[in-house]
């Protein structure tokens, strides 16, 4: 089973989080954090983070043991966030967020990929739908669009039908990394997240019965650095993965 403790101190490397206002700002009812997990995404933290207090909402950039100048960008521009001292990966990452949160009293997380596919102009859909008493919102390509055939998208389709198989449930998107998790969730995973991915996640929630929800957003391109999956055996591992974990595990 993986788990670890984590410490927080105030220095350098966590910073106080701030609330930044905006000419358009949303009085929501949750108290909300938006979780950056960033891994060599010095070409794309910057802007992100920027967009990101552009709507007010309180961030933690979780730079994942970056190779690149992403921890210097963070430290230079006083952002808020987190160094960790090894690579833990993308659940790993999202672990440390949710205890963040968990400590922090927070009823709402929102988790975002640090290279900027996700625009922050749709948190505010997410929120809202936490808000209507969902437990675990995601943000959709394929709610209302119609989903490419492509060999990723192939992979996608293997994954829907996984889980509707051991579920019953059918989903649109299930790899989509950009989701909100209500209190009742951020204190599950805070406490004994052992998920490998986005779609066992969405297994999991299902099948201890929690609300979960998806909603129509639109993605971005990857504008610069490398993806995860630009290696193919790295895909195939993914999806080997995956596709165990919801067979056997969840």
């Amino acid at each position: 089973m993986f788990q670890y403790k984590i410490h927080y101190k105030k220095s350098h490397s966590v910073h106080q989080l701030e609330t930044h206002k905006r000419s358009v700002c949303y009085n929501w009812l949750v108290k909300t954090l938006v979780i950056i997990p960033a891994f060599n995404e010095q070409e794309n933290i910057l802007s992100l983070v920027q967009d990101i207090i552009s709507y007010g909402y309180d961030y933690l950039v979780i730079n994942d043991c970056s190779t690149d100048d992403t921890g210097k960008l963070l430290r230079d521009h006083d952002l808020n966030h987190l160094d960790l001292p090894i690579n833990l990966g993308i659940a790993g990452v999202t672990r440390v967020g949710f205890k963040y949160a968990k400590d922090h009293d927070y009823d709402c997380a929102i988790c975002v990929d640090g290279d900027g596919q996700h625009p922050p102009k749709f948190i505010h859909d997410l929120i809202g739908e936490i808000e209507n008493g969902n437990d675990y919102v995601v943000g959709s390509r394929f709610v209302s669009e119609k989903k490419p055939w492509t060999m990723r998208m192939l992979g996608s389709r293997i994954l829907c039908l996984l889980i509707k198989l051991k579920t019953g449930r059918t989903v649109s998107d299930p790899t989509s990394g950009m989701r909100a998790l209500g209190k009742k969730v951020i204190e599950d995973f805070a406490e004994s997240m052992n998920y490998f991915a986005e779609p066992d996640t969405m297994c999991h929630l299902i099948h201890k019965k929690y609300k979960v929800k998806e909603i129509q957003v639109e993605m971005k391109e990857r504008e610069a650095g490398v993806s995860y999956f630009h290696n193919p055996l790295k895909s195939i591992y993914y999806m080997m993965s995956v596709a165990l974990s919801i067979i056997f595990v969840q």
